[in-house]
């Protein structure tokens, strides 16, 4: 990529370009039908999907643009990692300075100068400024058919503090109501929050901008895990390459994205709540109906020809893994000069990202790990992190099966477990006791290996364990009865001299599913347990108010009664986009996946 993609339509080009877009001239409904063109599609590692005629609405709608790593690839190239590396080095490269070394990093320093918003009055956003907004025009998808209505799925939520304490910009979905009001799904921890909680206390309402479309670098950056005070918008201006152009309208008094699609302007007033929800969400999971604010839109602004982007979620792998997993690769060099004893880090997108994380950390003296831990813990996003692997060994994060081998290896659990009770949880888990509540752990694997795990299992398991499957050395996953049916049956198993050897246990609904690929063990397991409800040991006691573990440690991922829906699509929505497959693709060239199962195994 020689230019900047500074618009949706340059990158919709670029796709055509590469035979990455596909465009749909039969009519398609935006309720329930749309998405599951969308899942079949990217099931299949197909491409790009533009709507061209979205029923209800004059506009179109583009879904799927960042479903292959490919296209990710496309949408940033090369550039944003080879300057985000030269950031991390240049405290050590440019310190102290001298002109040499300016003139060596000249380019950086460059780029550097390019960072920031320049103000445009003629702007493609302000071509069409309606008011009333009228938001039941725009092509928005609902996604699964217990969905509670149609969302922006890809919203890029603009606010500002009051007090002029920075900006942020982040993506809460967005469920539309009525004309003129929508929901507003702020969660814990995300900087929207912080800026509603500095208006509500001086009783104002908040301005607030969800914009939708624009360069892709500003999608990306709204959901980038940045220092809470570290605008977002900056790291647009990075990736970019060059100042992020903005405009003003009399309509707001927050800065507008002057190349964006949409924008509905609005605002959210103190103390005012709605239910919102359900949402089929990236857990694979509804996330289910909870009071959230209500945004009053005041006006919608679009260019004169719009193109709505969207996006679907549910069950690994759908597009924001692809997005997620870039970001962890560009990002890294950056976060290992905030956490210097942090040599790699990785959260698996297969969980949801904040249900696991592993690292590689530095053991310079005894229980340093535990200092990474809690620096790794306490930073931005990762503060929402349920489970922690760590290790000060190298090994290769991303290969999932050689990382808990490695780990389990060298585990002592008398010393090397934590469990942390009574914390926040993420909002999207519902594997805690209630919302925004639950646990963490963490489990280190230091130093030389203590044990030579299994590999194979030739025991015998007692009803009513049926079956029992090796995931990798040292842990076994195990289908017993349904936890409604026995719900202490993991503390049951933990007590089975046969699985005296095996240092983890994993107690499933289905073993041969659920190990079957890495994909597989991972969603199943970290979806579906809290570390403090959900871990049981063969014996367990308290020395110097600490707990001490004895293997084998059980986890408890079996489906409990209160979790939400798994998300399957519903029977006439699957026969219906059966039926229409070659209506939307005459050319017979796109294959149809299988959503249910997304990238399961």
């Amino acid at each position: 990529m020689t230019s900047p993609l500074t618009d949706l339509r340059t990158f919709l080009a670029v796709l055509r370009q590469h035979g990455e877009l596909v465009e749909i001239d039969a009519e398609v409904d935006p309720d329930l039908e749309a998405a599951e063109i969308h899942r079949r599609v990217i099931a299949a590692g197909g491409p790009a999907l533009l709507f061209r005629r979205v029923k209800g609405s004059p506009w179109p709608a583009v879904t799927n643009l960042f479903g292959t790593q490919r296209r990710v690839q496309l949408a940033f190239g090369p550039r944003p990692e080879v300057l985000v590396q030269q950031l991390a080095a240049a405290p050590h490269t440019l310190l102290p300075p001298s002109l040499g070394k300016l003139w060596q990093h000249r380019d950086l320093l460059g780029s550097l100068l390019k960072v920031g918003r320049k103000t445009v009055r003629n702007a493609p956003l302000l071509a069409c400024q309606d008011t009333p907004p009228q938001l039941s025009r725009l092509p928005l998808l609902r996604t699964w058919s217990e969905d509670g209505g149609p969302f922006v799925t890809l919203p890029l939520v603009y606010t500002e503090h009051p007090a002029g304490l920075g900006s942020n910009l982040g993506m809460y979905r967005i469920q539309r109501f009525d004309d003129d009001t929508t929901g507003l799904h702020v969660q814990i921890g995300k900087g929207g929050g912080f800026h509603l909680a500095a208006y509500e206390q001086l009783g104002r309402p908040m301005p607030v901008h969800v914009t939708i479309g624009g360069p892709p670098a500003l999608i990306l950056s709204a959901i980038a895990p940045l220092p809470e005070n570290v605008p977002e918008v900056l790291l647009t201006s990075l990736l970019l390459g060059q100042r992020l152009r903005t405009t003003r309208s009399p309509h707001s008094p927050l800065p507008l994205f002057a190349d964006a699609e949409f924008t509905i302007v609005g605002e959210v007033r103190p103390g005012e709540r709605r239910p919102e929800g359900p949402f089929g969400d990236h857990y694979g999971y509804y996330s289910l109906q909870h009071d959230y604010p209500l945004l009053r839109a005041k006006a919608l602004l679009h260019r004169q020809d719009p193109i709505l982007c969207a996006t679907v979620v549910g069950k690994p792998r759908q597009e924001d893994f692809f997005l997620g997993d870039y970001l962890q690769d560009l990002l890294l060099p950056l976060a290992k000069v905030a956490m210097p004893s942090v040599l790699d880090l990785w959260s698996y997108g297969e969980t949801g990202y904040h249900s696991l994380s592993a690292a590689v950390v530095q053991e310079r003296y005894g229980r340093e790990a535990m200092q990474s831990a809690f620096r790794i813990l306490g930073e931005g996003q990762l503060s929402l992190t349920k489970f922690l692997l760590l290790t000060d060994r190298r090994v290769d994060l991303r290969d999932f099966r050689a990382t808990l081998t490695h780990v389990l290896a060298r585990a002592d659990f008398r010393s090397d477990l934590y469990v942390f009770g009574s914390l926040s949880m993420d909002t999207l888990d519902y594997a805690g006791p209630a919302v925004n509540k639950g646990s963490k752990g963490v489990l280190l694997g230091l130093g030389e290996p203590r044990r030579t795990l299994p590999g194979e299992f030739s025991g015998a398991l007692p009803a009513p364990f049926a079956r029992a499957a090796v995931f990798c050395p040292g842990c076994l996953v195990v289908d017993g009865p349904s936890y409604a049916a026995d719900p202490h049956a993991a503390s049951t198993l933990a007590r089975q001299p046969a699985l005296a050897d095996w240092p983890l246990v994993v107690l499933v609904d289905d073993a041969a599913q659920a190990s079957r690929s890495a994909m597989n063990f991972l969603w199943t397991t970290f979806t579906r347990f809290e570390p403090a409800a959900d871990l049981h040991s063969r014996h367990a006691e308290l020395v110097r108010n600490t707990a001490v573990y004895t293997p084998p440690i059980v986890i408890d991922a079996r489906m409990k009664p209160n979790y939400p829906k798994e998300l399957f699509c519903d029977p006439d929505t699957r026969r219906l986009v059966e039926r229409r497959w070659r209506e939307y693709f005459p050319a017979g060239k796109v294959e149809m996946g299988d959503s249910d199962r997304a990238h399961l195994d």
